[in-house]
């Protein structure tokens, strides 16, 4: 074809180049706030004194930046890159390219201020109130109109491998966070969620497992699609398996969330599909890995020499590791194991800092050069980032599972005389200080390697000069083309609109067939007739509880193992949770569970529990909440709580709005005389009173049956 067919255009280098200084400067940040919360777990007094700091409060700060800031900014510099180099098209919009851009670092800021201040849904990698819910929907449809645009202006016929991860993920990630968001507001800062106990618990984790598939997964397979070939200079291996591990991976993981949710008060047949459906992962999961490391083929001795593909290959690895773990995590005899331990924490970091984070890192090594027309400023700070990379991922999870395994074995035994060996949930903790410091030293290495990284990104631009603009040229797409004999995926791949529909109809299918009926059949959820309301009290002091993000350590799901009802008491039963918005089962235990606290002590121990935890468990880890004693509950916006409960169908009576402030004050003035009791004087409008009538009330509307 001579050059008078061909069309000259532009990509656009500024927004890569703008999406990746945002995905290395917030790296940073939350790989920094993850090791302070680290250091915390064994030194509560690194919460530096005040209440925006706690590891309740940071522990989501940590995971949204890195989630949300980190891994995001990478997804959509590798999008933005790649895409338009294989549709041979600048993206279809600049200006929403750049709307995309200024408004995901605005709710990326939103989430850094808010989260320290206890605005929080609570729903794990969801805890954004409903403002910023409404800002990411609006920033993420502009990002799919732009990828879809530029689809339709294209001038490749067929979309390569990559481009089909990056559609499912826009769609999934879509539909994901507008069921799992619906909420009623309260006010500006404070919203209830629409669905309530088990149902908030499964719609939760059919988000909260795929937002880990469709955000730190998919597209993730798209850039490997893309990059790993480039840095390699190798074509993927197999075009027909990358069609089946695409399909079979999209359709699969939207059942896969329940496994979360094994020996809870979940109705069995969701546990049992989430497990079936996890276990059958393994073979899409595993058929990526064996894709991408195949596309190596011939190119080893490149990877001994070059540190992009050291990355690239490590996060392959990683990828491999923890999709063989998570459908192992799914069955149940090990979830039993696994479940509210730290073994849950390394899986996802292996995940995390070794796939999304060394994926993230070859990527921009290989791209960065090319962006300012250079060379990495220094080979040998990346092989060294590679390094402190690698032995961070090893000594932050080799000591989390050695944690996880030292707790299980503590708590579940029992003495010759068939009682807990160790009935004081806190022996257990006391013993896994040494691997929560190794795990620290872990990140700590992490973070090192990032910070090398930034200096070498900053000395590779600073010695090259950025290309802001790139040309490019190729022939129109032609308007007419009869695809005879065409394979039959080749045919769907030039009808990018068709594709998606597809695409969407085998993501909806899973999640709508756990979902609905948890939803609408009623026998689903057993009611018991004992359980009530929240008191006006207890409702505050349970928002109290949410706002500095205790169900980051404290778990209230007991699950039917005698080593836990010996422990805690009767296990969990489905309709003890109808009035809970949002559920608060929690995934993790640093802390014993809370389920059957309530009338377990007096109102005094909590009191001075929380003021200052070792004095009533002496050598515990939890940090001290001194100003809950002395802060002041604002209660203008209870009436508007109670019409808000009242809206989703708890059953409050009618006119309760109006008489709510008073039942509140007579509940506190109780607790403030059992205070007085026990010498303590304290005013009953303060944060200890609300949180104290919360703790009491927790598994008292059923007859407990412990023995602690």
């Amino acid at each position: 074809m001579n050059n008078t067919t061909l069309e000259r255009f532009y990509y656009d280098n500024k927004i890569v180049k703008y999406f990746g200084a945002a995905t290395i400067i917030w790296g940073i940040v939350g790989m920094l706030v993850g090791v302070i919360a680290a250091t915390q777990l064994f030194l509560p007094e690194a919460n530096m004194g005040n209440p925006y700091t706690t590891f309740g409060r940071i522990r989501p700060l940590h995971t949204n930046a890195v989630i949300f800031a980190f891994v995001g900014n990478a997804i959509f510099a590798g999008v933005y890159y790649s895409m338009p180099r294989l549709l041979k098209t600048p993206m279809w919009s600049k200006a929403l390219s750049w709307f995309h851009f200024w408004g995901w670092q605005l709710i990326i800021l939103a989430a850094a201020i808010t989260l320290p201040l206890g605005l929080t849904t609570s729903k794990e990698y969801a805890e954004l109130e409903w403002p910023i819910d409404i800002a990411i929907a609006l920033v993420w449809i502009a990002f799919g109109a732009n990828m879809i645009g530029s689809l339709i202006k294209r001038r490749e016929r067929h979309m390569y491998v990559a481009i089909w991860f990056y559609l499912a993920s826009f769609v999934t990630v879509a539909v994901l966070h507008v069921v799992n968001s619906f909420a009623l507001p309260v006010s500006f800062f404070k919203s209830y969620s629409a669905y309530a106990g088990v149902q908030d618990a499964l719609v939760q984790w059919w988000y909260g497992h795929n937002a880990v598939a469709f955000f730190l997964t998919t597209p993730f397979l798209g850039l490997m699609y893309y990059f790993l070939p480039k840095a390699a200079n190798r074509p993927v291996y197999s075009y027909k398996l990358s069609i089946v591990h695409f399909w079979s991976l999209i359709f699969l993981y939207m059942w896969a969330g329940p496994h979360h949710l094994l020996y809870t008060s979940l109705p069995e047949w969701a546990q049992v599909l989430g497990t079936a459906f996890s276990v059958m992962l393994l073979a899409p999961s595993w058929g990526g890995m064996v894709n991408g490391l195949l596309t190596l083929r011939g190119a080893w001795d490149k990877v001994r020499t070059e540190p992009v593909l050291k990355f690239m290959v490590v996060a392959i690895t990683a990828y491999g590791m923890s999709t063989f773990e998570g459908p192992m995590l799914s069955l149940k005899n090990v979830n039993a194991i696994a479940h509210y331990t730290d073994w849950i924490v390394a899986h996802v970091h292996i995940g995390g800092l070794g796939w999304n984070g060394f994926l993230t890192f070859g990527m921009l090594y290989w791209m960065w050069p090319r962006l300012f027309n250079t060379k990495i400023y220094s080979t040998k700070l990346a092989n060294t980032h590679f390094w402190l990379g690698t032995l961070g991922i090893i000594f932050y999870a080799l000591p989390m599972y050695v944690a996880a395994l030292t707790q299980f074995l503590m708590l579940r035994e029992f003495d010759e005389m068939g009682r807990l060996a160790y009935g004081n949930f806190l022996q257990t903790v006391v013993e896994l200080v040494p691997m929560y410091i190794l795990r620290a030293f872990g990140g700590l290495l992490y973070l090192s390697g990032a910070i090398l990284m930034m200096y070498n990104m900053w000395a590779t631009a600073k010695q090259g000069v950025f290309q802001e603009t790139e040309e490019d040229q190729a022939p129109a797409l032609a308007k007419s083309y009869s695809g005879t004999g065409e394979f039959w995926h080749r045919a769907w791949e030039r009808k990018p609109v068709f594709f998606t529909l597809l695409a969407t109809v085998a993501i909806l299918i899973g999640g709508a067939i756990e979902i609905i009926p948890t939803i609408l059949v009623k026998s689903n959820i057993p009611t018991i007739s004992s359980v009530k309301p929240y008191t006006p009290l207890e409702l505050e002091g349970r928002d109290l509880y949410i706002a500095n993000g205790c169900v980051g350590c404290h778990s209230q799901m007991v699950r039917p193992f005698r080593f836990e009802t010996e422990r805690y008491g009767e296990y969990s039963k489905a309709g003890e949770f109808v009035y809970d918005r949002p559920f608060l089962w929690g995934s993790k235990r640093t802390g014993p569970d809370l389920h059957r606290v309530g009338k377990k002590y007096p109102d005094s121990w909590h009191y001075f529990h929380m003021a200052d935890p070792r004095s009533m468990s002496p050598g515990s880890l939890m940090p001290p909440y001194p100003w809950m004693v002395t802060n002041e509950m604002d209660y203008s916006d209870l009436p508007a709580k109670i019409r808000t409960m009242q809206a989703l169908g708890v059953p409050y009576p009618e006119g309760f709005d109006e008489v709510a402030l008073a039942d509140l004050t007579k509940q506190a003035d109780g607790i403030v005389a059992n205070l007085k009791e026990a010498g303590v004087e304290v005013m009953p409008n303060t944060e200890i009173v609300a949180l104290i009538a919360y703790l009491q009330r927790l598994g008292t509307d059923i007859k407990a049956t412990a023995s602690n």
